[in-house]
């Protein structure tokens, strides 16, 4: 099994949690959902690659790409266990990419507006962040297990 792999994973969601739970508590700014979007997507990084890796192993997959767009993009299309988790993935990649705004800044309401286009603006708000949270915890636990 790949344990360092997990190993980070499992350590991105630590810190996600923890941007979550602690540091968003007290501090109320876009910026620490921003970067807890970053967590959330670099966790689901290192689950990607396992999953890869351990097909990789299985010889179900030639090799692994380097970069983390190949990877989801090989991993959509050869596994339809993960087909939501990799549109999951691009969504939170599209949030973390698209320009931003502020809304309710140190108060209780704290958002983040992501302007995806013109027309389409996603407000990741504290219940949406911790959704956000907990899909990343289940997709990582699903890889665990495919893994074993």
């Amino acid at each position: 099994m790949l344990e360092d792999v997990d190993e980070s994973a499992a350590e991105e969601l630590k810190r996600a949690d923890h941007l979550i739970y602690v540091t968003l508590k007290y501090t109320r700014t876009a910026d620490v959902i921003k970067n807890t979007i970053k967590r959330l997507i670099s966790a689901m990084d290192f689950g990607i690659a396992d999953v890869l890796k351990y097909l990789a192993k299985k010889k179900k997959v030639k090799a692994v790409p380097e970069l983390p767009k190949l990877r989801a993009d090989l991993l959509h299309k050869i596994s339809a266990e993960f087909q939501d988790d990799i549109h999951f993935y691009y969504h939170l990649k599209a949030i973390d990419k698209a320009e931003y705004s502020k809304k309710e800044e140190y108060r209780k309401n704290v958002a983040l507006l992501a302007h995806l286009s013109p027309k389409e603006t996603v407000e990741v708000n504290m219940p949406l962040l911790n959704t956000f949270y907990q899909q990343t915890k289940d997709f990582i636990k699903r890889t665990e297990e495919f893994c074993e």
